[in-house]
């Protein structure tokens, strides 16, 4: 997805539709974003570990899906902007093979503030992963 620079509100409405971003679920990314989280959990690396534990495979941890949620808003508004606040729900678990499409609206706007209110989703094959909010501040 290419940034948008949406440097200022008079380019941002409430009902805005982000684009979509569509995320292969892959063992590499589950891995790595295990590994730099310093998240260690055998299910997120290990595929006999996370079978023994009932999964069909590896799987995502929180903190990898965190940080696509930021990379897509951001992606999204552009450099001037900086994030301020992360709110999301966990749901199905992400497992290597599917892929994962982000959706997101503008719901909120604060013109005194410069503030701006994200809702995402992210769904895969099973349901949806991750959804909640991200609020985000733009340069004044």
């Amino acid at each position: 997805m290419i940034s948008q620079n949406k440097n200022n509100l008079s380019d941002i409405n409430i009902g805005d539709n982000l684009p979509t971003l569509s995320v292969p679920i892959t063992v590499a990314l589950i891995t790595g974003g295990a590994i730099a989280t310093r998240d260690y959990f055998a299910g997120h690396h290990d595929k006999d570990a996370a079978q023994a534990s009932g999964t069909p495979h590896i799987f995502m941890n929180i903190l990898t899906t965190n940080a696509l949620v930021q990379r897509y808003v951001e992606d999204w508004v552009g450099p001037g902007a900086r994030l301020k606040d992360l709110k999301i729900k966990l749901g199905m678990p992400n497992y290597p093979g599917d892929t994962m499409v982000f959706k997101g609206e503008v719901t909120h706007i604060d013109a005194e503030s410069n503030d701006v209110v994200v809702t995402i989703v992210g769904k895969n094959s099973m349901g949806t992963h991750v959804s909640g909010t991200v609020s985000i501040a733009l340069s004044a």
